[in-house]
């Protein structure tokens, strides 16, 4: 793959309280040609027409909103994202297969009548169990069945309801790909370079360890945003990606 292809597959994560730092450390980012993600800080902080004037330098952006409400309200809030011309949204697999597809749903409609967004339409991905959660914090939950089986089984419904791919973290990902079908895209993030703090995540990989999983885009965040040389680190994870046959 070429380098610009393996720099497709890595989102970094600007979450920031403000739009003036994420502006910046995209401006340092974009020309090595990666993709951003901006997640419920940011979007809180700076709303929908920050999100539009950020992707004057990004690109098309990564919403994690990891949406999760009544079908109806999910309908409408990815119409919303959808007018926003980013590349993709989040939404929470829990919510269940009506709300998943009516996710799906609004982003078709939305492409139908030629909203802004990478290829005329926006993804919608799903979200499995989140990386910062354990075995034994899914059973405080009253989920008792293994992590790995919870996942599977999120991914299907996922896939069911026409979802373009799931987050999953880099544990699951191989799971999931071989669960699924090639199309269909596994995020992961939980993303930490060799010597990286894990920081609140409890199911992390190297970026090698998670392509080799079988992982079509990996998110990166704190191991970037906090380095005191971002390009460098963003080209060792790429150098790191590309290593991997």
């Amino acid at each position: 793959m070429t380098q610009d292809g393996v720099a497709q597959r890595l989102f970094v994560a600007l979450d920031f309280p403000d739009f003036d730092r994420a502006v910046e450390l995209a401006r340092q980012l974009a020309p090595l040609g990666v993709r951003f993600k901006a997640g419920l800080e940011l979007f809180c902080r700076v709303g929908p027409q920050g999100v539009v004037e950020l992707q004057g330098v990004t690109g098309p952006l990564l919403l994690d909103l990891k949406l999760h409400d009544i079908p109806r309200t999910v309908e409408r809030s990815v119409r919303a994202v959808a007018a926003l011309g980013a590349w993709g949204v989040t939404l929470h697999a829990t919510g269940g297969p009506v709300m998943l597809s009516a996710g799906v749903a609004a982003a078709a409609a939305a492409a139908a009548q030629g909203w802004a967004g990478t290829d005329g339409r926006l993804r919608c991905l799903a979200v499995t169990v989140l990386t910062s959660l354990d075995e034994q914090l899914l059973h405080v939950l009253g989920v008792h069945v293994p992590l790995r089986e919870q996942v599977r089984r999120l991914a299907d419904l996922a896939l069911a309801a026409g979802c373009d791919g799931v987050v999953a973290s880099p544990e699951e990902a191989r799971l999931v790909r071989d669960a699924t079908s090639p199309s269909f895209l596994v995020v992961t993030p939980g993303i930490r370079p060799a010597g990286s703090a894990w920081g609140d995540q409890a199911r992390v990989a190297t970026p090698q360890a998670a392509v080799e999983a079988g992982a079509d885009c990996l998110v990166v965040g704190r191991p970037v945003t906090e380095s005191p040389d971002p390009v460098g680190a963003i080209r060792a994870i790429l150098e790191e990606m590309a290593d991997v046959p």
